[in-house]
């Protein structure tokens, strides 16, 4: 009996990690792909624990994007947690632009091999305020 499930289990982790993953779109749809596979409690529990509260304007940008599905302020989910992201990167208009860079075209290597999605339809400003307010989290 046990075995009959774990395929249901492991095809939820593997369409939540899809859906979380991908390049951003309507958040609708990505919570109809994620509430097919898990139910809608489980889903708003999971999202509101990873979502920062948005009172900075980065923050809230970060808040309203996907950068939730893979990266948490303080603990490291796929991608590294913004407190390392800014502990290693000191916060000048050079790494500042690099790192908006990397969020628009995405990028691979610098935190291991899974690549980092790129976000072509966020704005060059809008990336700058994301990474503006990562880099201030300072440990």
């Amino acid at each position: 009996m046990k075995k009959k499930h774990t395929p249901l289990l492991i095809l939820g982790c593997l369409a939540i990690a899809i859906a979380s993953c991908t390049s951003p779109g309507s958040k609708e749809e990505k919570k109809e792909s994620t509430e097919t596979a898990v139910t809608k409690t489980d889903t708003s529990a999971t999202v509101s624990a990873q979502t920062p509260s948005a009172s900075l304007p980065g923050e809230s940008l970060i808040a309203k994007s996907d950068c939730s599905g893979c990266h948490n302020k303080t603990q490291k989910i796929i991608g590294p947690a913004f407190v390392d992201i800014a502990a290693k990167y000191p916060s000048n208009d050079a790494n500042i632009s690099h790192l908006a860079d990397v969020i628009i075209k995405g990028g691979k290597g610098t935190w291991g091999d899974l690549p980092m999605t790129p976000h072509p339809n966020l704005s060059k400003d809008d990336a700058k305020t994301m990474v503006t307010w990562i880099l201030s989290l300072k440990k």
